[in-house]
């Protein structure tokens, strides 16, 4: 059972996670008058699973429950095929797809209040997905949509498949027939939401209210000339770079290793991924950390 709360109090429960809100009176107005709420988050099934989209994730989703919003995944298995993970097989995908659900099932996510929704199923079942994904397509210029490659992973590029073009518009479409109200996303999504955001009131649709979570640090520093959000994504957690990231299945000889070349310079808070770890995963469930020093 969930207990009644004010307005103000989901609101700090949401603020507790949420790097971005766009925008917070839309959001002050949905927690006031909305019974039902429902968010969502799309993840694309690829390769092992790091704390962040692991232990992260699940903290952050039980947040969300824990106030009485539902919550659904979209789990991606086209958008993978587009971005051309395990040569576009979609029986491996499928088969990440279920791993990762059992990876969140370990974490302990609230699964009474979330709901999974393979991609390839719904849509093969409501053909009017990609009448939407046309119109979309009529509302937003190629430069526009190209400009939100980083939801694949990748930057513009002349060379990159024409699927950079259909990924962000069927992203849109996601939120659309998905009918949610909050797109839940991390910060390297927000192009494609704020995209939704210019485009639904264009095609007659209430548009969804963003709410973006933070990026963890990889472990090792990355120097970047990149500013704001750039930067976030170039020094964020990575499979990519496997020395700088905790997965899920790492021995606790591996988690060792790593973090004895980690960065964490003396005195120095900022993108310390040590301290960072501390604050979005330790201590959502301890109280303290004992840390013992040789004398």
């Amino acid at each position: 059972m969930i207990k009644e709360m004010s307005m103000e109090d989901k609101l700090e429960v949401i603020k507790s996670f949420a790097e971005e809100i766009i925008t917070e009176n839309e959001l002050k107005e949905l927690l006031s008058t909305k019974k039902k709420i429902i968010a969502y988050d799309g993840f694309e099934p690829s390769g092992k699973i790091h704390i962040a989209q692991g232990l992260l994730r699940a903290i952050t989703v039980n947040k969300l429950t824990s106030i009485g919003i539902k919550f659904r995944f979209w789990i991606a298995d086209w958008f993978a095929m587009l971005n051309n993970k395990y040569n576009g097989d979609l029986e491996k995908i499928r088969v990440v797809g279920e791993y990762f659900v059992e990876v969140w099932k370990a974490c302990g996510m609230d699964l009474k209040n979330v709901e999974f929704i393979w991609a390839s199923d719904f849509i093969n079942k409501h053909p009017e997905y990609w009448e939407t994904v046309l119109k979309l397509s009529m509302n937003a210029t190629v430069q526009r949509v190209l400009r939100c490659g980083q939801i694949m992973g990748r930057e513009e590029s002349a060379s990159n498949s024409s699927a950079q073009i259909f990924y962000p518009l069927m992203q849109v479409a996601d939120i659309r027939h998905l009918e949610v109200d909050i797109a839940q996303l991390g910060m390297d999504q927000r192009k494609v939401n704020v995209l939704a955001r210019e485009i639904f009131p264009k095609i007659g649709l209430k548009a969804p209210i963003a709410i973006h979570h933070h990026m963890l640090l990889g472990l090792q520093f990355a120097e970047t000339n990149l500013e704001g959000v750039d930067r976030k994504i170039a020094m964020k957690m990575s499979k990519s770079k496997p020395e700088t990231a905790i997965f899920m299945t790492d021995s606790k000889e591996d988690i060792a290793r790593k973090f004895k070349k980690a960065y964490c310079p003396e005195g120095k808070e900022e993108d310390n991924p040590v301290l960072e770890y501390a604050r979005y995963i330790v201590f959502e469930k301890f109280d303290e950390i004992i840390i013992r020093r040789n004398e």
